[in-house]
């Protein structure tokens, strides 16, 4: 497939993710979990909190040709659908919604929030779902969508996609972009011109809040269950047994399966010491169209047009402890405010207190409140907040909020033919997909991603570089 993409367009800031920066900062969190009774809580180091479907991406499978007119010129891109295999079973189909930047082959992707994506500032977002919601594949009667766009010689399944992504291209990106065969660029221009705003679609499973805390002896909770499946499984903490944590209703019977608005607990021996367990909810569901679709590696943003019945799940975890703080943390992307946002809920008798980017941050005792990180656009972190009583939260990610025809002035780059680039791993490992980006960029992103610094509490920026022309 690749042969047939003649050009493709690179932007200055997708070109390179350089490592050129790296602040290790004293990020030793100053949570306070002291107490006499308070015992060293078991690490909970994990990464930021993932809820939904999870899928590795494989290329480009049913597609055609389109030309972005550029101020270098035209550009000849393959435009259509992508093809990704779900954990645990499924079938996802994707377009692209960050047409400059590269698609690494074999990338991991998280369902997530358009507030933690360029979808979370485009004012466009809702007329892109009505595009997938009124065109190929929802719309799977080809003859019947082709009468209605007035396309007299029908419409074959590369010219549906190919039309489709280029019309979600205009409002994903504001690119100048048009499909090359006449029929696919009929539908482009009649989806472009009927979109209406749609809301966001709802995730297919999540758990609120994902983190919980309290005292032994209490039902910590609730975590509330949010799904379109008609019922998910609940898994308790892998050492239940030797702990004695059980995952409960609130009439404190026993769960093995829950459904939607369904509430769940922790019940927590009055004679555990200071700990953390952590549950899992799994379910077989589809996808709702128009789900965003996110790698941490920074390869392109992709948006749900299909779905087969697939594998979902998410987790909660809840801390508990006798005295002092007791926090429980989680955090997530926001695109609006350019940076994640923590949320810490202390149910302890005293503050809880942490440092982050110079920043010192209190949660008061039985104070809940959330605290925005700035972060520029691109930069990978990876912190943890921890406690000298052994409590310690991971999260790690690369602020991805922008896509590169949103950013003006940027230099292009034009490649003749796309190449192999590599992410922790040899070059036919991972490949560059058929929409733009360049080899250089997974490379880079994949390194600013592995810089994990052991030990301590740690914050990783990656710098912005630009990129020298060939």
């Amino acid at each position: 497939m690749l042969s047939s993409f003649t050009a493709l367009s690179v932007r200055g800031r997708g070109a390179v993710r350089l490592a050129a920066l790296t602040l290790v900062s004293g990020l030793a969190a100053a949570g306070v979990l002291a107490g006499a009774g308070a015992g060293a809580a078991a690490a909970d180091a994990t990464a930021q909190d993932q809820s939904g479907a999870t899928a590795t991406i494989g290329g480009l499978k049913t597609y055609g040709t389109a030309v972005i007119h550029d101020v270098t010129g035209d550009l000849q891109v393959s435009a259509g659908l992508f093809e990704m295999s779900v954990e645990g079973g499924g079938t996802l189909q994707t377009y692209c919604i960050d047409l400059h930047n590269p698609t690494q082959k074999d990338s991991k992707y998280h369902e997530t929030p358009w507030s933690g994506t360029s979808l979370g500032v485009n004012k466009d977002a809702g007329r892109i779902r009505w595009i997938l919601q009124n065109s190929y594949p929802q719309v799977n009667d080809l003859a019947a969508l082709a009468a209605k766009v007035g396309v007299r010689s029908g419409l074959t399944e590369e010219d549906a996609a190919a039309g489709t992504q280029v019309a979600i291209w205009r409002y994903s990106d504001g690119a100048n972009v048009d499909a090359v065969d006449p029929q696919a660029e009929k539908l482009a221009d009649y989806l472009e011109k009927s979109a209406r705003a749609l809301a966001e679609p709802k995730a297919s499973l999540t758990l609120d809040p994902p983190a919980v805390s309290g005292h032994p002896g209490e039902l910590l909770g609730p975590v509330t269950v949010h799904t379109n499946a008609g019922s998910v499984t609940v898994a308790p903490p892998a050492d239940a047994a030797t702990s004695g944590v059980r995952i409960v209703g609130k009439n404190g019977k026993k769960l093995t399966s829950a459904a939607d608005g369904s509430q769940i607990f922790f019940d927590v021996p009055e004679d555990a010491t200071a700990g953390t367990a952590e549950l899992t909810v799994q379910a077989s569901t589809t996808v709702p169209v128009g789900r965003a679709f996110a790698s941490e590696s920074r390869s392109q943003t992709q948006i749900l047009a299909g779905s087969s019945e697939s594998t979902v799940s998410a987790t909660a975890s809840a801390v508990w402890g006798e005295q002092g703080a007791i926090p429980a943390l989680s955090a997530a992307k926001n695109c609006a405010d350019g940076g994640v946002e923590i949320t810490a809920a202390n149910v302890g008798d005293e503050k809880f207190t942490f440092e982050l980017m110079g920043s010192e941050h209190t949660i008061a005792a039985g104070e809940s409140r959330t605290v925005t990180i700035p972060l520029q656009e691109d930069q990978a972190y990876d912190f943890t907040i921890t406690g000298p009583s052994g409590f310690q939260k991971r999260f790690t990610g690369v602020l991805d909020c922008r896509t590169e025809g949103s950013e003006a002035g940027d230099a292009v780059q034009t490649l003749s033919e796309p190449s192999p680039a590599t992410v922790g791993g040899t070059a036919a490992d991972t490949n560059l997909a058929e929409t733009g980006g360049s080899s250089a960029t997974p490379l880079i992103a994949g390194t600013a991603i592995a810089l994990v610094v052991i030990g301590g509490a740690a914050l990783v920026l990656v710098g912005r570089k630009p990129q020298p022309r060939d």
